[in-house]
C-alpha cells in the first residue's frame, strides 16, 4: 500500500466527509460515522501492524470557496504527509436548490481556486488524493448528475497535474446502482447510508493498494 507505517493522512471535504467527525480535530474515536472512519478501521483491522494516523477536518455545506477560507488551519498547519480532498457536491447542488447565492461557485472558478490550494500544498506532500464528487442517479442526461460530472472531470484533470490519486466515487456508485435502486443509498441523492460510506471507502482504499 501506498501510504506507509507511521504516516499521517488527513482527509477534507463537506458532509460527507465530516459526517459527525469531533471538533475541532477529528482523530481516532473522533473520525465521524462516515467513510473515514471506516478506512479507518478497514486499515487497523486488516494491518494492525501499521500505525496510520487518520484525521478527519470536513465540514458540512463547505464547497471549495470555503475550504480556502480554512486551507491554513485545517490542512497546512497539521502537516500531514498524505492529503485526500472531496469538495464539489455543494459547488454543483447549490446551483440547483433555489438559493439565491451571488457567490455561486462556477466551473471555471471551481478549478481556479482548486488549484491555487494545490498549489500551496503539493510540495509538502508524501501522496495527495482526489476523490470525484457523485450525484446518486443513473440518468446521466439529468442536470444536476451532469454537472456533477463536469466537475468530476475537472478533479480528474487536477490529479493528472498534480501527479496524485484519482478515486473516481461516482463510478463506483454507477457500479452498485447497476443493481440496486438510488432509494437504498441515499433519500437526497447526495447524504448516503453506511452503505454508501462503505462503498466510498473501499474505493478509496483500492485506488490506494490497499490489500
Amino acid at each position: 500500500m501506498k501510504i506507509e507505517n507511521g504516516q499521517t493522512l488527513l482527509f477534507i471535504g463537506d458532509s460527507i466527509t465530516d459526517c459527525r467527525r469531533a471538533q475541532p480535530l477529528g482523530q481516532r474515536d473522533g473520525l465521524g460515522e462516515g467513510y473515514v472512519a471506516f478506512t479507518d478501521s478497514l486499515l487497523a483491522s486488516a494491518h494492525p501492524e501499521r500505525k496510520i494516523r487518520i484525521l478527519n477536518t470536513g465540514i458540512g455545506g463547505n464547497r471549495v470557496i470555503d475550504l480556502e477560507a480554512r486551507w491554513q488551519r485545517d490542512v497546512l498547519d497539521l502537516h500531514p504527509d498524505w492529503l485526500s480532498v472531496m469538495i464539489g457536491i455543494n459547488d454543483v447542488w447549490r446551483q440547483f436548490d433555489g438559493a439565491m447565492d451571488p457567490n455561486q461557485v462556477g466551473a471555471d472558478r471551481f478549478e481556479t481556486v482548486y488549484r491555487r490550494l494545490l498549489d500551496r500544498t503539493r510540495s509538502a506532500l508524501r501522496g495527495l488524493v482526489l476523490m470525484s464528487p457523485y450525484f446518486i442517479e443513473t440518468n446521466r442526461t439529468d442536470p444536476m448528475r451532469s454537472l456533477m460530472d463536469a466537475y468530476g472531470k475537472t478533479v480528474r484533470r487536477l490529479a493528472m497535474d498534480f501527479d496524485a490519486i484519482f478515486v473516481d466515487v461516482q463510478a463506483a456508485f454507477d457500479r452498485y446502482l447497476a443493481h440496486r435502486p438510488t432509494q437504498s443509498l441515499a433519500g437526497d441523492r447526495i447524504h448516503v447510508n453506511k452503505t454508501g460510506h462503505m462503498i466510498i471507502a473501499r474505493s478509496f482504499l483500492d485506488t490506494v493498494g490497499f490489500e
